[in-house]
């Protein structure tokens, strides 16, 4: 039995960047041998145990084989015959087709630490065009590297090309879509990520929805300056698309509710939101009321920075947005509160339009404090 340090680890270990999760291939080793060593079965579809004291995971060494359509199509073989270069040939890209073993020593059969030195990604066989999820892992690793050089090598792409023109793409499922793009819109750089999908023609494809241009990128890199959460990210994204189209993506690609939410809200109210000082306090009363601002403050919060990230694409030099103004008036209006007596001996729909009257006046204050300054 032999045990190597394989994938993401030994790549980052060799690009100085932190390594995260760590993963392990085991050569020459059966189920019974490993369950005897105290390693605990969780692979559904292939053996893959975890360690009794570290809890990562482990795999058996297999080849796969292409059966059918689809990143499903594929029938996995194990056995202590299959070597590490046959384990690691089954893998996407070069760069994560390295190994380290027991002694430190780099195992890398298909040129992955020369393609770090050129920062390419590369696919290593002619097998990558047989899964299609590679393309949105391919855009991912784009989105994640672009910031370091990294450019996908020419015959990858033509093989991601070729992938989308046989329909090979069209066969990933919407939670696999969007488990890769919400990874991506975490990355550093999560443009490439849809440069690469359009580059290739599998953004029509996956997101006839999303209009990608100068606007959107721009949006899109406004945001990750601004906040490093993926919800916030893909709010900016789609804050110039139309609400139907929002929702249509949303839908049909099953995204959650929190993402869904916050690119609605961007879409409808970040002109108003940047616009805010120029508001009446009754105006602006009802934007912090159709944001559900009071009640969702902290969503609030990541409306203003996905708004901000769209007004700075509003035009050739857009003002400065109104956060602070904004924050200030959620501020103000959340401390207002009646007079115990009047809360008692008034009806109720009396009670919400004194309470709204007491609130348009303190904004009135507060905008009137702003623009004198």
């Amino acid at each position: 039995m032999q045990i190597y340090l394989v994938g993401g680890a030994v790549r980052d270990e060799l690009l100085g960047r932190p390594v995260g999760e760590r993963d392990w291939v085991v050569v020459g080793a059966t189920p019974e041998q490993m369950q005897q060593l105290g390693y605990r079965a969780v692979g559904r579809d292939f053996p893959v145990y975890l360690h009794p004291q570290t809890h990562e995971e482990y795999a058996l060494a297999r080849r796969e084989r292409k059966t059918g359509p689809g990143y499903r199509g594929f029938s996995t073989q194990f056995s202590p015959q299959v070597t590490l270069e046959e384990d690691l040939q089954r893998r996407d890209l070069t760069i994560n087709a390295m190994a380290r073993d027991e002694q430190g020593r780099v195992i890398d059969p298909f040129g992955g630490q020369r393609d770090l030195t050129l920062r390419l990604l590369r696919h290593v066989s002619p097998a990558f065009i047989e899964d299609p999820v590679r393309i949105l892992r391919i855009a991912r690793f784009a989105a994640r590297f672009a910031a370091l050089g990294f450019t996908i090598a020419p015959e990858t792409g033509a093989l991601m090309r070729q992938m989308v023109d046989n329909g090979e793409v069209r066969s990933l499922v919407p939670e696999r879509v969007w488990r890769e793009l919400e990874r991506a819109l975490g990355e550093p750089a999560p443009a490439a990520c849809f440069d690469t999908l359009r580059d290739c023609a599998a953004l029509q494809v996956l997101l006839p929805e999303l209009r990608w241009g100068e606007r959107e990128r721009g949006a899109l890199q406004a945001a990750v300056r601004l906040s490093a959460e993926p919800v916030v990210r893909f709010a900016a994204l789609l804050g110039a698309a139309d609400v139907a189209a929002i929702g249509a993506l949303t839908g049909r690609l099953r995204i959650p509710n929190e993402f869904r939410e916050l690119a609605l809200l961007t879409a409808r109210l970040s002109r108003p939101l940047a616009n805010a000082s120029q508001l009446h306090a009754a105006a602006l009363l009802d934007v912090l009321e159709a944001a559900d601002a009071l009640r969702r403050a902290e969503r609030f919060q990541r409306l203003l920075l996905a708004a901000e990230a769209v007004h700075a694409v509003s035009g050739p030099a857009p003002s400065a947005f109104p956060a602070a103004l904004l924050s200030a008036a959620l501020s103000v209006v959340a401390a207002v509160a009646l007079p115990a007596e009047q809360l008692t001996r008034l009806p109720g729909p009396v009670i919400a339009r004194e309470l709204r009257a007491a609130r348009e006046r303190r904004l009135a204050d507060l905008l009137h404090e702003a623009r004198r300054r």
